[in-house]
């Protein structure tokens, strides 16, 4: 897909980070854009701000972890713009604990907007694609964490691992029926954003309860040497946001932000292959 002036993108998770940085960056390259956040304002912030500077934006609260909401925003889009070319899957939540630490609300809150957005989001957008007939992409935001296991980080590791193998499916079965869609699945190292602080988007649907086991997330666990020195090179969202445009324009599939990350990558499916324990490539360095 290389022509974005006057293509229509919808991006969640809009309101900041790197979904803000796609908006902006989107707008930059004359798209028409809809920006979807369950952050009320933020989400009307980043909305007035980008229509000041020209761009042809409109905003839609959107919690991805319904499937009603999503459908709502997909049939938004098309009532506003008449169509959608570019889908940016990114609204993304984070916790750190031990796995046994974790409440169901846990488990359901970062599988709910990290995996099952995701998910909501090829079953309401790419019908509607596949009716077009023309030139369009899906970018789902994973993570190095959905490429690598790092620990205390079961809930957001399974999500991401799970929107990676979510992606390669999408892309081989639209590949399948020679569908016009491209698929690209975006995995960033640490990046200058305020996921550490998801907690603040945290509906009441997802809160923990008395009675719910666990419940001990954003404990701080050290993690090792290895591991902390690969996720101190914490880049900018707009620099992310350039992988992303390159990445639709280019058709390429794996959009790794950090080099760094590739040797882990490696060892990982090294490990596997020769049956090694992914735990002893981590404490170890290598």
């Amino acid at each position: 897909m290389k022509e974005l002036q006057g293509k229509v993108a919808v991006v969640t998770g809009a309101a900041s980070g790197i979904g803000r940085a796609m908006a902006d960056r989107f707008v930059a390259e004359g798209m028409k854009v809809v920006l979807a956040d369950v952050e009320n304002a933020a989400l009307e912030q980043a909305t007035a701000e980008l229509s000041r500077a020209g761009g042809q934006v409109t905003a839609v609260r959107t919690n991805v972890a319904l499937a009603e909401d999503v459908e709502h925003l997909a049939q938004q889009t098309i009532d506003t713009f008449g169509a959608v070319h570019v889908l940016c899957s990114n609204a993304g939540v984070y916790l750190r604990a031990r796995v046994w630490e974790y409440s169901l609300a846990d488990w359901q809150w970062v599988l709910g907007v990290d995996l099952w957005g995701v998910i909501h989001g090829i079953r309401s957008f790419v019908p509607r694609m596949l009716a077009q007939d023309t030139e369009c992409h899906i970018l789902n935001t994973a993570s190095v964490a959905g490429l690598v296991v790092l620990p205390a980080m079961a809930t957001y590791s399974v999500a991401k691992h799970g929107v990676v193998a979510l992606s390669e499916t999408l892309r081989d079965d639209l590949q399948d029926v020679r569908a016009k869609i491209g698929v690209s699945v975006l995995c960033p190292g640490g990046v200058q954003t305020q996921i550490a602080n998801s907690e603040r988007n945290r509906l009441p649907e997802f809160q923990r309860s008395t009675e719910d086991v666990g419940g001990a997330a954003n404990v701080t666990h050290e993690l090792p040497a290895a591991v902390q020195s690969a996720l101190a090179r914490n880049i900018v969202p707009t620099e992310v946001a350039a992988h992303v445009v390159a990445a639709i324009r280019e058709d390429r599939f794996y959009v790794l932000t950090h080099t760094e990350f590739r040797d882990g990558v490696r060892h990982r499916m090294e490990g596997i292959i020769n049956e090694r324990q992914l735990a002893d490539l981590i404490q170890h360095g290598r």
